[in-house]
């Protein structure tokens, strides 16, 4: 292994059926917004602040209906069947409706088409678990972040494209004043959305077939009726509590997101006098390439796994934004605000829906998403039923835009009680980065699962955080007191339930790591027992025989490389002064599992190799 993992991307398109998955991503969501974006130009161009945010709220509502209505049936038909002939068939049904919001647009037929708006929505709500439950299938959990940010970023792209595609052909096209004399005018535009919907169901046809537990119930049309699939479904989506709380935040996300885009155009009129569709679709979908730039770093980010302390960060970042909005004196500084609130939506967007659609039973893997969509589109429906009912009641969109700031700020609160743990990870890591470049080996020598000891060489104060940060599994270090009661430390530590020590406190400190052990947790130790004065291993102490005696586990050495001669090791000056101008790549090699019953000398032998076959000469 030459480094953590091979390239994410490339690992990902080397799968067969990749190109033709993200290609009919691509054209669904092309082709879904197309329309939408037509309806909203039309409202654009007749209506004016209240009643605009109203009919715009309706629309954007109207796509989201089928998601909660149609919540049991896309997740039955997601599990019965293949997900590659779902989407197959879906993108059929999505050629008639196109064919038919055609005819409404050279017919003049505004009610209809945007009533067709729904229909269209529906045919997405069907589409949706299937697509999404398919990376899992495509990928594997492997690689399920990248796949999540390949898809996250191609939609979006998509989204981006269609919005000013759409909205720059409809600025050119469109000179009446009425809706029926707009929509005969952009009617053409309606074939595009057809030749789409044809494309996609060709790529759609070529996507391989895996073959997984599928349910072999049948679909009860009575207990759809009465609630009895929905109650069941819900029960399903609720009893695991990690996958439930990152469903209620993208639902939060989604539904702040959905009442800025219901705003922004009368916002945007109001305070900048733009009337100009393209001006104004163009700042929304900035937003589309902030998203695309966040999941690929997000993506990166969570290379070794799926990082959830990125949440916390990408929620306060998200509400600085919307704060700063109404202090824009002018539409390009607007402009930059909403690019980078796309940014730290990509950190929201990659990690949960990587986290939902991993941590989901293969099983029930459809219901669980559609349960996704279903809350999420909940809170996107009650989010924009309130903003109809404040615009109705005379609220301005700066108003409402504070209202979504501290949603936001209710969105880190809850994600930073549920991740303060990771979060505190991410940030220590992020601010180490900038000085140091951490490069792991090894990686897939530690075990998902099971009693595990890490024991290595311990070379600067940096030790205890360098060797967690590439593990998803949480470390209980046995640390030294006094680094211990180290300031800004100290509460990192005690929410890890790090174990202090002392030559008076060793007992129970080795007493509490056999509790860990006992538990299968994995509990990291310097057994040098202090940091090294002068780079070389010294003898490991026996105290780690104490924890592991009659346990099962296994132990894995490591050794870490480059820190020795930094600023915070215990190198002489003479030695640091010439390597403190650039930015210091740290290496850390993790060697195979050893048996729980090694001794010192046999991992301080193991370490010593690490260091023979990899460390600096």
């Amino acid at each position: 292994m030459d480094g953590v993992q091979p390239k994410l991307m490339n690992s990902i398109f080397s799968i067969k059926g990749t190109y033709f998955y993200l290609i009919a991503m691509f054209i669904n969501a092309f082709t879904d917004v197309g329309h939408k974006i037509i309806i909203q130009n039309v409202i654009f161009k007749i209506y004016d602040e209240q009643t605009q945010i109203i009919l715009t709220a309706i629309v954007n509502s109207l796509i989201i209906l089928p998601f909660i209505l149609l919540f049991t049936p896309s997740s039955f038909i997601a599990n019965k069947y293949p997900k590659n002939l779902v989407m197959k068939y879906s993108a059929f049904f999505a050629i008639i409706i196109t064919l038919l919001i055609t005819f409404c647009y050279y017919n003049g037929l505004f009610i209809e088409a945007f009533v067709l708006t729904f229909v269209l929505s529906a045919q997405s709500a069907i589409y949706s678990p299937a697509k999404y439950g398919y990376i899992k299938e495509l990928v594997g959990s492997n690689l399920i972040s990248a796949g999540n940010a390949a898809v996250q970023s191609i939609t979006t792209v998509a989204i981006l494209g269609s919005i000013v595609f759409y909205s720059f052909f409809f600025q050119m096209m469109s000179t009446a004043d009425t809706e029926s004399g707009i929509l005969k005018e952009i009617a053409p535009l309606g074939w595009l959305l057809v030749i789409g919907s044809i494309v996609e169901y060709y790529l759609a046809s070529k996507l391989p077939q895996f073959e997984v537990d599928r349910t072999k119930s049948k679909f009860n049309i009575k207990k759809y009726k009465n609630g009895s699939y929905l109650r069941k479904n819900l029960k399903m989506v609720t009893r695991i509590k990690p996958i439930f709380s990152s469903i209620i935040a993208l639902g939060m996300f989604w539904g702040i997101s959905q009442v800025m885009l219901a705003i922004f155009g009368a916002y945007a009129k109001d305070t900048f006098h733009i009337t100009n569709v393209l001006v104004v679709q163009g700042i929304l979908a900035l937003s589309a390439v902030g998203i695309v730039i966040g999941s690929i770093v997000a993506a990166k980010l969570s290379k070794n796994y799926i990082h959830l302390g990125l949440v916390p960060f990408s929620a306060i970042g998200m509400t600085l934004m919307l704060v700063l909005i109404p202090f824009m004196s002018s539409i390009e500084q607007v402009a930059v605000l909403f690019i980078t609130f796309g940014f730290f939506s990509g950190f929201i967007l990659v990690p949960l829906n990587a986290f939902i659609q991993d941590r989901s039973p293969q099983v029930h893997l459809g219901t669980i998403l559609a349960g996704n969509n279903f809350l999420q589109n909940i809170f996107m429906f009650s989010f924009l039923m309130l903003t109809t009912l404040f615009a109705y009641n005379g609220m301005d969109s700066t108003i409402l835009i504070y209202l979504m700031s501290f949603v936001g700020l209710v969105l880190f609160i809850y994600m930073l009680k549920e991740h303060k743990l990771m979060f505190a990870w991410f940030m220590a890591e992020s601010l180490l980065k900038v000085r140091y470049k951490f490069v792991y080996y090894g990686l897939e020598n530690i075990p998902k699962e099971g009693a595990t000891l890490l024991l290595g060489n311990h070379v600067s104060w940096l030790d205890w955080g360098i060797i967690q940060f590439p593990i998803e599994r949480r470390l209980r270090f046995i640390i030294d007191r006094p680094m211990y009661n180290t300031p800004f430390i100290k509460p990192v530590l005690q929410m890890q339930d790090a174990i202090p020590i002392s030559a008076r406190g060793a007992k129970d400190a080795f007493k509490k790591a056999r509790e860990y052990i006992n538990k299968e947790e994995v509990i990291a130790i310097f057994p040098e027992g202090e940091i090294s004065h002068s780079g070389v291993l010294k003898e490991f102490h026996k105290g780690f025989e104490i924890i592991a005696k009659d346990n099962s586990g296994v132990i894995i050495p490591f050794y870490i490389d480059g820190m020795w001669g930094s600023r915070l090791s215990r190198s002489s000056e003479k030695f640091r002064k010439f390597k403190t101008l650039f930015r210091r790549e740290v290496r850390v090699y993790y060697g195979k599992p050893m048996p729980f019953n090694s001794t010192p000398k046999d991992v301080k032998e193991a370490v010593e190799k690490l260091k023979e076959e990899h460390g600096t000469k």
